[in-house]
């Protein structure tokens, strides 16, 4: 997940100072679906969750050091962290790997794209940060048409599809929760994003570390045993999806802003869908790339991207990443 700025601006900084990091983040970000897919041949998806929060509290706390900065202090902050870090981290990229084992990787990269649309009726209805509105209203109606597409709603016949996407959908579902909790009691502090994302992610590690042997009944494989692939996946999910990306999230933010910065989650899908194709040799059945579009037109509705062409886009909280 991205971290939270307590505020950003919208400086309009040249193109070529932003899109080439936001290309970048949504390769990364969309490749994750990727890394999954491999990770879950040879691991749990338990344990490939904690070997991606464990790379990616590596690298964050690396970069504090290198900054010398210092990890939250207030107890009130730990205890939100260890919220967010279980809906926001642990339990999402855990659904996802066990969605992976039932779906290709570009179609988790597809419902991965539904977060802002589940993030507005929980902010709204749970946490009352957002209030509703005919556009937001009409966004979600479209995005619901587009994941009932997705789904090929008219021919379902239960399986391991449709456990699977049930599986992606639900982690989508956790984000959406994770987002307005952030925004409700941690965006108020002075701490750094690189700080509190930290923070989240030590917190995870702890929660995967406990519960991981408990569910899978094994001990954590030993590297050495693993593939390549298997390691190498594991290691670009946190180092590269959990450490670097947030950083260059941060730099576009401060750049551009949390509104044109989030627009990264339309872009995430087209690299998911690339990657599983050219790498996996996926397939998907022709329905469910279109109904990703309906969705993402949902988005773009409800978050009033498509009148903001036409004026400076309103300031929002930055999206969930895969």
């Amino acid at each position: 997940m991205s971290g939270v700025s307590t505020e950003t601006t919208t400086d309009q900084a040249p193109l070529q100072a932003w899109l080439p990091t936001m290309l970048v983040l949504a390769a990364i970000w969309g490749c994750s679906f990727l890394f999954i897919s491999v990770g879950v041949r040879e691991l749990p998806p338990l344990y490939l969750a904690l070997g991606r929060v464990i790379a990616g509290s590596l690298v964050l706390v690396t970069i504090l050091a290198v900054k010398r900065e210092s990890l939250p202090r207030e107890p009130r902050l730990w205890l939100h962290s260890f919220v967010v870090g279980a809906i926001g981290s642990a339990i999402p990229w855990t659904l996802f790997g066990y969605g992976e084992q039932r779906i290709p990787s570009l179609l988790a990269g597809i419902w991965n794209g539904i977060t802002p649309l589940i993030v507005l009726p929980i902010a709204v209805l749970l946490f009352r940060t957002e209030t509703f509105s005919l556009q937001k209203v009409s966004g979600l109606i479209i995005g619901f048409a587009g994941m009932l597409v997705v789904l090929g709603a008219w021919n379902v016949e239960g399986g391991a599809d449709l456990t699977g996407q049930a599986l992606c959908m639900l982690a989508a579902v956790f984000y959406g929760l994770a987002i307005p909790y952030q925004k409700r009691f941690i965006a108020g502090t002075t701490l750094s994003g690189t700080a509190l994302s930290a923070s989240l992610l030590l917190c995870a590690t702890v929660q995967l570390a406990i519960v991981a042997p408990i569910v899978t009944r094994q001990a954590p494989p030993a590297p050495w045993s693993l593939s390549i692939e298997v390691v190498l996946s594991v290691v670009a999910l946190g180092a590269l999806g959990s450490g670097l990306a947030f950083v260059l999230s941060l730099r576009n933010i401060r750049l551009i802003g949390a509104s044109r910065s989030s627009m990264v989650t339309y872009l995430m899908p087209v690299f998911s869908i690339l990657v599983g194709v050219i790498v996996l040799h996926e397939h998907i059945a022709w329905y469910q790339p279109v109904g990703g579009l309906v969705v993402l037109l949902g988005v773009a509705v409800s978050q009033g991207l498509l009148a903001s062409l036409r004026r400076k886009p309103a300031v929002v909280a930055p999206a969930t990443t895969g």
